[in-house]
């Protein structure tokens, strides 16, 4: 029999531009599967992501704060020890706890976003993590394990730098011969089809977990980060320039060796073939997931484990493709970066299925609605829950406890990088300033430490391409109002925690890791 809680499934789409989803409205045909699964689920419009990046924004899902609160916001920064998390609230509540990441952010680095995880899978490249083996010590294991991945280590990345200066083994790489061998061992994206895989086969089969005991199951995929080696078939259908077009393709291999040009704004806008180029194959990694997510869910379904689980499909945060001429996810507060895709599937219909919200919500709630979903959420936690929250928030009546903000912190190892290559951008962009924004109704104010506040209204206007600021300048005051508060009790969190470091941070093969994603300075 099954258990009375259900299981649960927080699938996070590392990088998922909400925009590029055909089922909130993207034109091209990416998503066909997460489209199925969102038509019988509910699907939330204006989902906001509380920081721009991976660690502030996985920090606020696991915890139900912002990052000012939880003080996540550096690629060192530890979890503070007397924040429980997501993971370890569903296990002392009598959940089997087990992650599947493929981002070494979260699965590498000892931040504290691991604690409460009975089992954490990595399947980052070559930090890959494996269960033990029965009968062999782990000591005789790691020794020779350490050896091989050195070594292994060395010939890989002598043959990434063969194929980024290469035409001839550009083309190649997008063989079906060669594709699997991009996507698990050169893309150093780890590997969403055994991540999936695994998590599946715990669902299903449920060894080692208790009779009747529920799974909480967390996973990260990262296929739509950068960089861009989707297999062919997606290549042909989204991005079939690429295949035909030389310029196209010196300009993906530059583009994909180029860790830095991932972090700093451009010195001017992409030129409409670069930009075609970047969206493409954007939206074939995009497609490429689909299908494994669609996989992955259809084993659930057909197996009946989904009639009693919780899923929440998101993302943590977005990404500029070339948009007010910027790259990656280090430095903006805009809709690219925050407004994330959110789909959640109750068995329960607490949260009333195949139906779409409307009103903005924060994904850092799903620290709360998970909790009350299994019962296991204090009376002010549920409060919080997405179950209970409204849409009546009006400039009129505005309370700050109930509205949705975002803080974009810039990252201390890409503002270092940006001062010293192009010190130029660092005022041109205001890189080095924090930015924080509030969301009430259709609008949404941005401030900057020094520049000049930033007014949308992002019904109209999604791309906020129109800054309304000098129009209305009754709405920038009254959302200014709210954001102050914000700002001043962010500050005091920021007084009252140290930043410690996270251990294991400064291990040499863990910095080279996080370099290969960008994540380090050179």
């Amino acid at each position: 029999m099954p258990s009375n809680q259900p299981d649960v499934i927080f699938l996070v789409l590392d990088t998922q531009r909400v925009d590029r989803l055909s089922c909130y409205g993207y034109e091209q045909p990416t998503s066909p599967n997460i489209d199925a699964f969102a038509a019988g689920a509910t699907r939330f419009k204006v989902a906001i992501a509380p920081g721009q990046w991976t660690i502030p924004s996985h920090a606020s899902m696991f915890t139900g704060l912002y990052p000012s609160q939880h003080q996540m916001q550096q690629s060192y920064s530890v979890m503070p020890p007397h924040l429980k998390t997501l993971a370890e609230r569903l296990q002392d509540g009598g959940y089997y706890t087990a992650a599947f990441c493929n981002n070494p952010l979260v699965g590498v680095i000892n931040n504290g976003l691991r604690r409460g995880f009975y089992s954490f899978l990595n399947y980052s490249g070559l930090l890959s993590s494996k269960p033990n083996q029965a009968g062999i010590p782990s000591s005789f294991l790691d020794k020779y394990r350490q050896v091989f991945k050195r070594i292994l280590a060395n010939a890989l990345n002598k043959v990434q730098d063969a194929f980024a200066r290469s035409d001839w083994l550009l083309s190649l790489s997008f063989t079906p011969l060669m594709v699997p061998l991009w996507q698990t061992a050169l893309s150093f994206k780890g590997n969403t089809r055994k991540s999936l895989d695994d998590a599946a086969k715990l669902l299903i089969e449920r060894k080692g977990v208790e009779a009747d005991q529920p799974v909480f199951t967390f996973i990260n995929l990262m296929g739509t980060h950068m960089p861009y080696h989707p297999p062919r078939e997606f290549i042909e259908k989204f991005a079939p320039n690429v295949l035909k077009d030389r310029d196209a393709q010196t300009y993906l291999r530059r583009f994909n060796s180029d860790v830095y040009g991932w972090l700093a704004p451009l010195m001017g806008a992409l030129g409409d073939q670069q930009k075609d180029t970047l969206d493409g194959m954007y939206d074939a990694e995009v497609a490429a997931q689909d299908v494994q997510v669609g996989q992955f869910l259809d084993q659930l379904k057909r197996s009946g484990r989904l009639d009693n689980t919780y899923v929440v499909v998101c993302a943590d945060h977005g990404e500029h493709l070339g948009e007010k001429q910027l790259i990656g996810h280090s430095l903006s507060i805009y809709n690219e970066l925050v407004q994330v895709p959110l789909i959640i599937h109750d068995p329960s219909d607490s949260i009333e299925r195949e139906t779409v919200r409307d009103d903005v919500v924060s994904t850092r709630c799903l620290f709360h609605t998970v909790l009350s979903a299994v019962g296991l959420a204090t009376p002010e936690e549920s409060e919080l829950s997405l179950e209970h929250q409204d849409s009546s928030e009006t400039l009129e009546a505005v309370d700050p406890d109930r509205c949705v903000y975002a803080e974009a912190v810039p990252p201390q190892n890409v503002l270092n990088l940006i001062q010293r290559r192009q010190p130029e951008l660092v005022s041109q962009h205001a890189c080095d300033q924090t930015r924080r924004a509030v969301w009430v109704g259709n609008h949404k104010l941005i401030e900057t430490d020094q520049n000049p506040p930033e007014l949308y209204d992002v019904q109209d206007d999604p791309n906020e391409s129109l800054d309304l600021s000098e129009i209305f300048p009754e709405m920038v005051e009254s959302l200014h109002d709210s954001l102050s508060a914000f700002s001043q009790d962010a500050e005091e969190h920021q007084a009252l925690y140290s930043q410690a470091r996270a251990t294991g941070f400064d291990d040499p093969e863990v910095r080279r890791r996080l370099k290969d994603l960008g994540y380090l300075e050179e």
